[in-house]
Order: structure tokens, then sequence, then C-alpha cells
């Protein structure tokens, strides 16, 4: 297997517009037995809201709510449907 370029972990920071979390009406939720931790929800999130799953602890992936605004990328790009977009305050 070859490796590709190093990719750099990008971390939530908070903007001009401060923490932008409030402003979704949905939010993403992980379903762990589905997660294969394949890390293609951290790559596409534009909020860079969400900590990438490590393999090596059998850790999934996890989401900062202060800055996810509920655009719901990380959902429709999961391959196994592990990612499930629920109405805020439910």
């Amino acid at each position: 297997m070859t490796k590709g370029p190093i990719q750099p972990i990008l971390y939530p920071m908070e903007g001009a517009a401060g923490k932008t979390g409030d402003w979704r009406t949905f939010y993403p939720v992980v379903n762990p037995d589905l997660c294969i931790k394949c890390n293609i929800c951290w790559k596409y999130c534009p909020d860079h809201a969400i900590s990438p799953a490590d393999r090596e602890k059998d850790e999934v992936i996890s989401y900062d709510y202060n800055y996810c605004k509920g655009c719901g990328i990380c959902a429709e790009e999961c391959p196994k449907d592990a990612i499930t977009m629920v109405p805020q305050g439910e």
C-alpha cells in the first residue's frame, strides 16, 4: 500500500462571526456500529468541526458542535451511511 502526501490536521477556530454552531437547524449523529473509521467525513468538513477517527485506539470520529453548522456534507460523503442528520432540539 502506498502512502499519499501527509495531510495537515486542521482544527476549528473562532472567526469574525464567533462560534457558529448555533446557526444550524440539523446536527450530525454518528452510528459507531456502522462507522469504518475512513475519515472521509473529516476530509470534506468545510468547518473542520470533526476530529478524525483513531483506528489504532478504535475511536470513531467526534464533532465540535460549537463550530458545526449542520450542512450535512459529512453525512452525504459517508460511504457507509453511518452519519444521520437530526433536527436540532431532538
